[in-house]
C-alpha cells in the first residue's frame, strides 16, 4: 500500500488545493492512502498571519474532501516531523516552497526510500491572493 502525504493550511478551499489532493489520491493508487496534513494555527504563523478558519474547521474541511483518506495535525510549518513519523513513499510539495526546505525534504524521502514530488504552484490559485482580493474589494465598496 503507498502512501502519499500533502500539507496544507486551508484556510481558504481552492482548485489548487483540490488539484494537489487529487493528484496525491491518483499517485497513491486505488489500494494507496493519501494522507493530508492540516497546519495548526501555530505552525502557520510561523510563516504566516493566523487563519481565520480554525484548525478544527479546516481539518473538518479536508476530510470531507474525497481524494483525501486521512487527516493528521501538523505541528509545524515543516512537514518533516510527520514525515519521519509518517514515512510516506511520496511527499507532496509545491514551487511555492523553499527550494532549501524541498531539498531537506528529499534528503529525509531518500533516506526512508521515498520521493517528494514538486507540484508547480499558480499564483492566481492562491489563498493570500484570494484574500487580498476580497480586502480590496471591500474597502472599494466602503469607498463609494
Amino acid at each position: 500500500m503507498k502512501l502519499v502525504y500533502s500539507y496544507y493550511v486551508l484556510d481558504i478551499v481552492h482548485k489548487g488545493h483540490l488539484l494537489m489532493m487529487k493528484n496525491a489520491k491518483a499517485m497513491a493508487g486505488e489500494d494507496g492512502k493519501s494522507i493530508v496534513g492540516i497546519l495548526t494555527d501555530e505552525a502557520v504563523i510561523q510563516k504566516k498571519p493566523k487563519p481565520i478558519l480554525s484548525f478544527e474547521e479546516r481539518m473538518d474541511l479536508a476530510a470531507a474532501i474525497k481524494y483525501v483518506d486521512a487527516v493528521v495535525a501538523q505541528e509545524t510549518y515543516s512537514p518533516l516531523p510527520n514525515v519521519a513519523r509518517i514515512r510516506p513513499d511520496i511527499l507532496m510539495e509545491s514551487t511555492s516552497h523553499d527550494e532549501e526546505e524541498i531539498e531537506k525534504a528529499r534528503e529525509l524521502m531518500d533516506s526512508i526510500n521515498g520521493k517528494v514530488v514538486v507540484m508547480p504552484y499558480f499564483p492566481s490559485q492562491s489563498s493570500t491572493n484570494i484574500k487580498n482580493e476580497i480586502g480590496r474589494k471591500l474597502r472599494e465598496r466602503q469607498g463609494k
